[in-house]
């Protein structure tokens, strides 16, 4: 796969929107990528588990609940390698993981995101593997906003790896 099949795809998708939005941080930007239209997309989830199968290694593979579910989902059916969700917080009811299916100390985990932004939750999502005596050190992103996530990550040991950066997909629009 090209970086260039995946931006068709998620403009085909109509995931890029132009205007005025309100980021999940409180920002504001004048463009919004909809991971719920790229999440929802075979086309795109099949090209996105092809990448991020390139890129992981004999790790568990994690996904940030909710959003990252289906990409992690996908990942793992296409590489057979087993995942975990990471939730923000524990639930309140029924077992109250914060870390739902099968993890054991000092399992080597790569985090797979939609879009990283500030690039909190996904810290947040690697300090509750960590917490749970997993081996984190690197997060693979769809769409890396270049807004600081990169940076954020790093200053946790913590490599940020994207598929794209929101300069690739805003490109020639």
């Amino acid at each position: 796969m090209t970086n260039q099949e995946l931006i068709a795809a998620l403009r085909d998708a109509e995931a890029v929107k132009f205007g005025e939005f309100e980021l999940s941080h409180g920002g504001t930007s004048d463009y919004y990528i909809d991971k719920y239209l790229f999440e929802t997309d075979p086309r795109c989830l099949s090209l996105i588990a092809d990448a991020f199968a390139e890129r992981v290694g004999d790790e568990t593979l994690a996904g940030v609940a909710l959003g990252a579910v289906p990409l992690v989902a996908v990942t793992s059916a296409e590489t057979g390698r087993p995942y975990v969700i990471a939730r923000k917080q524990a639930k309140e009811y029924g077992t109250g993981n914060r870390i739902e299916g099968r993890l054991s100390e000092g399992d080597h985990v790569v985090v797979l995101e939609d879009i990283a932004t500030t690039g909190q939750s996904a810290l947040d999502a690697v300090e509750a593997l960590r917490e749970a005596g997993a081996v984190v050190d690197r997060v693979i992103v769809v769409v890396d906003r270049d807004e600081g996530a990169s940076e954020l990550l790093a200053e946790h040991d913590i490599e940020l790896e994207a598929l794209l950066t929101a300069s690739d997909l805003l490109a020639d629009r």
